[in-house]
């Protein structure tokens, strides 16, 4: 909109429009005498003062392809002031952007042509007329112009949001070099590499490990493998990590469900007891090699993992329940010398016994020395029972070792044994408010209950030579853990698959080997058919796991999801302060909370009494 500043002068004042039909006149009294402290000036006087210089004629401004408004001016500068001569002060609008010029606010504006007045109609604005010309007006089109590209430099592109998920290094925290040598060789080109906001390494990583403390603040569920949802990973949750970093070391489950099986066909093919069932030593080959290729794979891909991945492999060595999966491979290799082939080997060298006990030895060290250290990592505060696994490496270390005519030696064993499964009995079963990680519904973890009195009932019956008092009451403390699990089988229904269910395989089997061995001391028609019902159980639930896993990782592609347990920040986020407190139910809920016995929980009382 024109803007039109008026002066005052001495003479009467009007004003007209030359180029509009209507005129407009008002009569303005004789202006008072002004003090001598002002002085009326013209308006042509002040320099830059809204104004331009007028032309000698009539100068006309059609709208431009930017989408100026301009109008016609008629100035007379060298005539005194009147109504013909009135300077017009122009305001030039100036769009932020072509586009706005063919924006429907333009539409409405009043657009000045000196092409013959066409586009006027009786002093307005056609606005026909206007959309022609808004129409002919050329359009832009805006262009990405690259860094670098207005002066002489080489654009860089590895910002660019496709560039860094390929060159993603979040993961560089988990790699055992972090990148170093990458970053050696970047140098020596001459080129340093530059590390996004999102790609900070945490300072801490290479040198603390979290402690216990953190993993049961950021994790739940029996297995603490599912982060809380006040947590944050460390690691990016919308994207599949590397194989290796998925890896967990709790695969090893799978090599100890089908090796005992190796075993536990053996017992039924050699027993005096089971020889009604004309089994064929050619199942226990059959499954012995394929036990010894699972070894051999599992045991490949994740030594890969502590080559590539070394702080992951740390992690789970410091979380309070995969600690214990450390000792499946030196199980699993133990429980393939139980079950070789008479075929392919009658007799083990000793030597190998020891082989594979120092590294059993050294890990029992390090994890009963923090049971008994009284810090973080004391028993009364991580007892799970996925402890057993610690426990039951002693047992069939002692019944290998016994199986090859050594003395001592399983003695030992299964002396330590003996002594730190009584402590974790006892300290699982009394349920201490300090037992973080001990779930408070059934989970099949509680099978590993039944594995080390099944193994040392076998074991003590090795090293003595026969199936004596001992060995009969680990084994009546087995077969009765054995059924008071399998009594609350509905308790167990509603988890989520994962490999560490396999570990739940061999104490079943264990059992079950335990039962043929006794129906060999004592032969009768029960103990004979409560070793083949154990037997087909144990079959039928390898096999189950095994037609599941084979769907997970080949069919819905989800046997390997992203490891959140190994992916919790060393510091635990701010809390947030609560201003409100939610009655969550009534006071059974309360009680439920409050470690209340199972069966209370699932069968709630119709009315609350005091």
């Amino acid at each position: 909109m024109s803007n039109i500043i008026v002066i005052l002068g001495k003479d009467v004042l009007q004003m007209e429009s030359s180029r509009n039909p209507v005129s407009l006149k008002q009569d303005y009294p004789e202006p008072e005498a002004l003090p001598s402290l002002l002085e009326l000036i013209s308006l042509n006087q002040v320099d830059g003062f809204d104004s331009f210089k007028p032309a000698s004629s009539f100068q006309t401004f059609s709208l431009s392809a930017t989408g100026t408004e301009t109008s016609d001016v008629q100035n007379a500068a060298n005539e005194p002031l009147s109504i013909d001569n009135l300077i017009h002060a122009v305001s030039i609008s100036m769009p932020a952007s072509p586009m706005q010029a063919t924006s429907k606010s333009n539409e409405n504006r009043v657009l000045f042509d000196g092409h013959g007045g066409d586009g006027f109609a009786d002093g307005i604005a056609d606005p026909s007329v206007a959309s022609e010309t808004l129409a002919k007006q050329v359009k832009f089109h805006s262009q990405p112009m690259p860094k670098g590209a207005a002066i002489d430099q080489p654009v860089n592109f590895s910002h660019h949001p496709s560039i860094r998920r390929l060159k993603d290094r979040r993961f560089d925290t988990f790699k055992t070099w972090q990148g170093k040598l990458e970053k050696q060789l970047s140098n020596l080109r001459g080129k340093p590499q530059e590390r996004g906001p999102d790609q900070e390494v945490p300072q801490n990583s290479e040198n603390e490990a979290l402690p216990v403390d953190r993993y049961f603040d950021a994790l739940e569920g029996p297995e603490l493998d599912t982060l809380r949802p006040s947590e944050e990973s460390v690691l990016p949750d919308d994207k599949t990590w590397p194989f290796l970093l998925r890896y967990p070391v709790s695969s090893f489950s799978i090599c100890l469900g089908v090796s005992s099986q190796a075993i536990m066909w053996k017992t039924l093919a050699t027993a005096p007891s089971t020889k009604f069932l004309h089994i064929s030593l050619e199942v226990n080959r059959i499954l012995w090699f394929i036990s010894l290729v699972l070894v051999a794979i599992v045991s490949s891909i994740y030594l890969l993992k502590v080559i590539f991945f070394f702080e992951a492999v740390r992690r789970e060595y410091f979380h309070p329940i995969r600690v214990n999966f450390f000792f499946s491979p030196w199980i699993a290799l133990l429980f393939l010398c139980l079950g070789v082939p008479p075929s392919i080997a009658e007799n083990l060298p000793e030597a190998l016994w020891y082989v594979l006990m120092v590294p059993i030895f050294c890990l029992e060290l390090k994890i009963y020395g923090q049971w008994m250290s009284g810090g973080q990592r004391r028993l009364s505060k991580v007892a799970n029972p996925s402890n057993h696994l610690s426990i039951v490496g002693n047992f069939v270390g002692a019944l290998l070792g016994a199986s090859m005519g050594l003395k001592e030696g399983p003695i030992f064993f299964f002396a330590v044994g003996l002594a730190h499964y009584t402590v974790l009995f006892v300290t699982l079963y009394q349920r201490l408010p300090t037992n973080a990680t001990l779930p408070k519904e059934l989970h099949p973890v509680f099978f590993l209950f039944v594995a080390v009195p099944s193994v040392a009932s076998m074991a003590w019956a090795k090293i003595q030579g026969s199936f004596d008092h001992g060995s009969r009451i680990a084994y009546f403390i087995a077969l009765f853990l054995y059924f008071s699990l399998a009594v609350r089988v509905k308790f167990f229904c509603g988890f989520k698959f994962s490999l560490a269910w396999w570990a739940y395989t061999f104490p079943m089997t264990g059992a079950a080997i335990a039962a043929i061995r006794y129906s060999s001391e004592v032969t009768n028609i029960v103990n004979q058919t409560l070793s083949v019902i154990l037997s087909a159980v144990a079959t039928l639930i390898v096999t189950a796991l095994l037609v599941t896993t084979i769907i997970h990782a080949f069919v819905l592609r989800d046997l390997f999801p992203n490891d959140i347990a190994i992916a919790i920040s060393e510091r635990k986020p701010k809390p947030h302060r609560k201003w409100f407190h939610r009655r969550n139910g009534s006071s059974y809920h309360a009680r439920c909370k409050k470690d209340a016995d199972l069966e209370t929980c699932f069968n709630p009382p119709k009315t609350d009494k005091n």
